[in-house]
């Protein structure tokens, strides 16, 4: 108890010496504004200086004021700045695929009316074998869809490959570069015929092979192009393959052989054309 009246009693006595101050700051503020006067000099020592740093620390709390409303702004600004960035960026990505699907859609147009005595739809790919290359892929139309087995796929500037197996709503289709794959070719300006085999190890350096074709008096070259050929039992005629970028003379001096650059990308297949008409369609024989 008397601890604590030591304590309010101390209390007090600040208290009191705080108000003796403050009336001393008063009066010496009040005798600072007097022209003349015996305390004109203390208050010029005391009172003015003291005003002076109020003054100062007033200015620089105004200014961290300010400079934090400025802060608090530029940073809602910045918020809305990015949030624009933003939904500009993403407008510019919906609008270069848009451009990048129509190129792909002009090349696929062009595709067709290359090849306009066929009848042909056109499917998205939805799905692939795992590995960079669409050697084997899945695409969205199927029996439904009057997709069958043995249809010819196009895209790009010519073949792709074969529809292999059908469901109601989605095909597989087995790429011209899949190792199992086996074309019947030809020359187009000779019309000398060879066999295109598959190879996904060749196609890492953009090309596949060709083979078995007979060597004569034709004069075959680097750059001629490789299409489907009329003795083919399942490819339609006259299907550009790609074009030949290397030929030798095999060593029976008999056949020739070499490497095809094809004119399919099968790292980015994204849609396709599908021939709604097989070769046994035309032939009237089925395939086994």
């Amino acid at each position: 108890m008397k601890k604590k009246n030591q304590t309010s009693s101390s209390n007090k006595y600040w208290l009191a010496g705080l108000s003796l101050f403050c009336i001393l700051l008063m009066v010496l503020s009040l005798v600072s504004d007097k022209p003349e006067g015996p305390l004109k000099g203390i208050a010029g020592i005391t009172v003015i200086p003291m005003q002076k740093g109020i003054n100062q620390v007033g200015i620089w709390l105004g200014d961290i004021s300010d400079n934090f409303d400025t802060l608090q702004d530029m940073k809602k600004e910045n918020d809305r700045l990015q949030k624009k960035v933003d939904e500009l960026i993403t407008e510019n990505n919906n609008l270069q695929e848009e451009k990048y699907e129509l190129e792909r859609l002009q090349e696929l147009y062009k595709l067709d009316q290359n090849y306009a005595d066929y009848k042909k739809t056109g499917a998205h790919v939805i799905g692939k074998d795992s590995g960079n290359w669409f050697s084997n892929f899945t695409i969205d139309k199927g029996s439904n869809d009057g997709i069958k087995v043995d249809m010819n796929v196009m895209a790009g500037s010519g073949l792709v490959g074969i529809v292999t197996k059908t469901g109601p709503t989605w095909s597989t289709v087995r790429s011209i570069i899949d190792d199992s794959s086996n074309v019947s070719g030809m020359a187009l300006s000779t019309s000398d015929k060879c066999m295109v085999r598959g190879d996904l190890m060749l196609i890492n350096d953009g090309r596949i092979r060709f083979e078995q074709m007979e060597n004569n008096e034709n004069k075959v070259q680097v750059g001629d192009q490789i299409v489907t050929s009329h003795i083919s039992d399942k490819y339609l005629q006259g299907i550009l393959i790609g074009y030949i970028s290397e030929i030798t003379v095999d060593s029976n001096n008999l056949t020739r052989s070499g490497y095809i650059t094809p004119v399919v990308d099968f790292k980015n297949l994204q849609e396709v054309l599908v021939i709604t008409t097989t070769k046994a369609d035309l032939t009237g024989k089925e395939v086994k």
